[in-house]
């Protein structure tokens, strides 16, 4: 049970790390909303997390469908706080060998407006593998937003984004 909370925490935080780039869009600058054709922006961002709960739905000692890992931390640039993060990630498939998939909703809340990033990945017994993220909305600025978040998981607690933010 050990591993299989350090691995979804590894692989929220990755998710989280997602989370970050939209921060890092707003600091970048460039085209606004309004332009055309759209632009593509892509930043590096480092997502802490601060908060992590996990919640085992049916009280089994490992994995199961609907688990869900509920976290949430600072968006940095560098080291400058750009914004903030909450995420809920729900296992949807478990496999032998804590192998098993989590579906991750994530929102970023930013100065000029909150980007949602969502998507599936998988986690196996060497932890999360790419973790690739459909950017799917926003509000103010990022009215219009798109595109994809990558994150590598640097610590249970720290990834690294590279956001591909197209606006």
């Amino acid at each position: 049970m050990r591993h299989f909370k350090r691995f979804l925490l590894s692989a929220a935080t990755g998710m989280s790390a997602l989370l970050i780039c939209a921060p890092a869009a707003s600091a970048a600058g460039g085209a606004g909303a309004d332009s055309f054709p759209p632009r593509e922006e892509v930043f590096q961002l480092v997502a802490q997390q601060t908060q992590g709960t996990f919640v085992d739905v049916d009280g089994s000692s490992g994995p199961s469908q609907g688990d869900e890992f509920v976290i949430s931390g600072n968006l940095l640039r560098g080291a400058v706080p750009v914004g903030t993060y909450s995420q809920i990630c729900t296992l949807t498939r478990t496999a032998p060998g804590d192998e098993f998939d989590l579906q991750c909703a994530s929102d970023l809340s930013l100065p000029l407006g909150q980007l949602t990033v969502q998507g599936r990945f998988t986690v196996t017994g060497a932890g999360p593998g790419d973790i690739d993220l459909a950017i799917t909305g926003g509000t103010g600025r990022y009215r219009t937003a798109h595109g994809s978040v990558h994150a590598d998981s640097v610590s249970d607690t720290e990834t690294h984004l590279t956001v591909h933010l197209i606006r």
